[in-house]
This record gives C-alpha cells, sequence and structure tokens, in this order.
C-alpha cells in the first residue's frame, strides 16, 4: 500500500496560499476549470492511499467498449511520452518517470480491436484503488462545452465581454519552490514589488478591467457568462453563424466559492434541488439578486480563442466526451488512465444508472479537491449540459499505473 500526503502551506504565506482541499458541499455546482487558488489554509492535510489491486476486481472490467477510450489513451500517451524519460509522473513522482510509460503507450497505440487493447492494459499496467482519508467513495460531478450566442464588438444584445488574460496577473506554481507543494498556485499582480491579491469577480464586473482592450468577445447573456465560467470553455455562435471556440487561458487567484451552495444557505433553493439547472432557473427569475449572487463568487476566469480540435484539458489535449475526467493534480497524475465505478449516473430523461468504464485523468476543476474526487466530461450539446447538470453521483476509481513504475511514497 503506497501512501502520498498533500502537505500544508506554513502559517506565514497563508494570506497568499492555495487551500489543499476547496471543499466542495452536495449542493455545490461544477468546479471551474484551472487551478484552485485561495486563502483558506485546511486544518488536517488529506493523503491518498494506492492499494494494489487485480483486474478481476474492477466492476464490469470486461463488459467496457475500451476501444471507445483509445482517443483519449493515445491523447495523453503521446503527451507524456514527449518529455524526457528522467521526468517524474504525477505528484511526487506517484506515477513514476516517463521511461516507464513508453512500452505500455506503444502497446495501446497499437491495439486495434477492445480484446487487443484489454490485454495490452493488462499486460503493461497494474490497478491500484484509490482512497483517502475519508475511504474510498467520493464525489463525481460532470461538465460540458458551454454554447453561447456573441459578437466580436459590443453592440445591441451583446453588451458582457468574456476577457483575456489581462498582462499584470501573475501565476505562481509552487512546485518551483518546493517539491511538496506540487499542485497549488497563486495569482495576483506585483504592487510596489510585493504580489497582492488580483480584483475579485465583483471588481471586474463593476469595470476594473474597462479601457484595455482585454475583450475577446461580447456575448448576449451574463447567467451564460458566468456558467462558461464554470465549465471552462464553449463555442460562441456568432451573427454571421460561424463559432468561435474559447478555453481557459487563467483565473484571478481568487477562491472559488459555489453559488448552489449559497442559494441553499440563503433557502433560495432546498438543499437537495440544487443542480445547474435549478441555480439557471432561479438566476434568471430574479434578474434584480442575480448579480449580487454571482459575485459572491470571487473566481474569475479569462479565456483565449482556441483552433483545432478541443476542448482542451489541462493535460494540453483535446478531451473527449465520456472518456475524460477532471481530478486533483496533487493526488493523481494527469494522463493517467483511471477505471471508474459510479452510482445514479443520470440518463437520457429521469432514468439514472451506474457507470463502469475507462477514462483518463486529462483536466483539473477548481472545485476539484481530494484523493477520491471526479469531474466527468460529457461533451457538447444540450444532452450533455443536461446530463452534467444533474450528476452528483457517488462511486470509486482505480488507477492505472504502468508495472515496473516505482511511486515515491
Amino acid at each position: 500500500m503506497v501512501f502520498f500526503s498533500a502537505s500544508l502551506l506554513p502559517r506565514v504565506l497563508a494570506p497568499l496560499a492555495v487551500s489543499a482541499l476547496l471543499l466542495l458541499s452536495a449542493c455545490g455546482d461544477i468546479g471551474t476549470r484551472g487551478p484552485a487558488t485561495g486563502t483558506t489554509e485546511p486544518s488536517l492535510p488529506d493523503q491518498v492511499v494506492l492499494k494494489p489491486a487485480k483486474f478481476s476486481d474492477l466492476a464490469d472490467w470486461s463488459q467496457d467498449d475500451l476501444l471507445a477510450a483509445k482517443p483519449a489513451l493515445t491523447r495523453s500517451c503521446d503527451r507524456l511520452t514527449g518529455q524526457d524519460d528522467t521526468r517524474p509522473v504525477g505528484p511526487n513522482g506517484q506515477g513514476g518517470k516517463v521511461a516507464d510509460w513508453r512500452v505500455g503507450c506503444t502497446a495501446i497505440a497499437q491495439a486495434s480491436t477492445t480484446p487487443a487493447l484489454k490485454q495490452a492494459l493488462e499486460s503493461h499496467f497494474q490497478p491500484f484503488e484509490v482512497s483517502g482519508r475519508d475511504g474510498r467513495q467520493g464525489l463525481f460531478t460532470g461538465y460540458y462545452e458551454a454554447e453561447l450566442r456573441g459578437a466580436r464588438r459590443a453592440g445591441g444584445v451583446f453588451q458582457t465581454p468574456l476577457y483575456r488574460r489581462p498582462e499584470d496577473l501573475i501565476s505562481v506554481d509552487l512546485v518551483d519552490w518546493r517539491a511538496d507543494w506540487r499542485g497549488q498556485r497563486i495569482a495576483g499582480r506585483v504592487v510596489e514589488g510585493r504580489l497582492r491579491p488580483y480584483a475579485d469577480r465583483k471588481a471586474i464586473e463593476a469595470g476594473s478591467l474597462r479601457g484595455r482592450g482585454l475583450e475577446l468577445v461580447w456575448v448576449d447573456d451574463p447567467i451564460d457568462a458566468f456558467f462558461l465560467q464554470i465549465q471552462g470553455s464553449g463555442r460562441v455562435i456568432l451573427p454571421d453563424g460561424q463559432v468561435m471556440r474559447v478555453g481557459f487561458a487563467s483565473q484571478n487567484g481568487q477562491a472559488y466559492v459555489p453559488i448552489g451552495r449559497v442559494l441553499a444557505d440563503r433557502g433560495a433553493i432546498p438543499r437537495d434541488e440544487v443542480s445547474m439547472q435549478s441555480i439557471r432557473a432561479w438566476l434568471s427569475a430574479n434578474p434584480k439578486e442575480a448579480a449580487e449572487v454571482m459575485n459572491t463568487n470571487p473566481s474569475f476566469v479569462f479565456f483565449r480563442e482556441l483552433s483545432g480540435d478541443g476542448p482542451l484539458g489541462a493535460q494540453g489535449v483535446a478531451l473527449t466526451p465520456g472518456r475524460s475526467l477532471a481530478i486533483d493534480p496533487s493526488f493523481m497524475p494527469l494522463g493517467a488512465p483511471v477505471w471508474l465505478e459510479l452510482e445514479d449516473v443520470p440518463g437520457e430523461g429521469s432514468k439514472t444508472g451506474p457507470v463502469r468504464r475507462l477514462v483518463v485523468a486529462q483536466d483539473t476543476g477548481g472545485a476539484i479537491r481530494g484523493p477520491v474526487r471526479g469531474d466527468l466530461f460529457w461533451g457538447y450539446g444540450d444532452v450533455a449540459a443536461d446530463r452534467a447538470g444533474r450528476m452528483k453521483a457517488k462511486g470509486r476509481y482505480f488507477l492505472l499505473l504502468p508495472r515496473g513504475a516505482a511511486p515515491v511514497g
């Protein structure tokens, strides 16, 4: 059994520290893409425990259409194996070194049928059951690629800007200072030689960035813009019918606050009825209060225009609907295959059911914190939005690492 611990930052750095666990209550909304930052220091560090398992321990392993996961597997393999052999994979070298992945990735690339891919995975990878301080069960939500209507110039109904990353926004990856701070980041701006917090959502919405030429595109609905920041990527339909794809560029460094929790605490939405759909409906029905509620989440996301395949995850590869998973990179290695076992996942209409499938850890999220926590990407369109918005499933997962890799505890 292998243990990995997420170390706390020293208290002297607490005003600038990211939280090792940005807790999401059961009524919280989906986590914003990109790194989680904030000023809340947890009382205790969490840890991930990896317990060696057999493929026969994976429920319905032989029933999954593994070939459907091959695009995700090969994209992540290409990304991993394009690096130096000695580079550690995952937090504290949890996934061994890049060299450990080459044989398995080659076998995956050569597999052209589900049985062949199954054989490649079983021959070259070892499953580990993942658990944390709260055990092996965790919360799994969903996200999707949003659709908005917009224009490259303000005018008419297009009055809500999506902003590019400001040039004075400084993002700091703390692993550059200490290895045990991997996955933790801060962001801000330099004032008189010191890093200070960047403007929060309320200040930005009030106009703190106006006049700087940072507007990427203008959309027709501030609620759509807010939810785009939660999803992290989307397609903006322009007046001439052209599609502009936008993706996460950076975040202002402020802590992510789920407004679903805010609305439940205020009694606006029953706690057990909070979902993306119910939050959106409440905001639309209460326009005078909507801006104030959205501003209770100080986190603000900046975008960039994308070209080619997408949307892109935190690993820098295009996501695959139903096969890409956002994880906490403080505990799990980006690019690794993951066997997912979930209960009560939304299906068509009001149906729910279990999900047993191979996915790949290719993305992160501001509210995706902890050893057993995930956000499943559902793709683009109304069906994807519906499933993602209603998903709040309990489950567990197994991490697949190359046989022969030597994780460092």
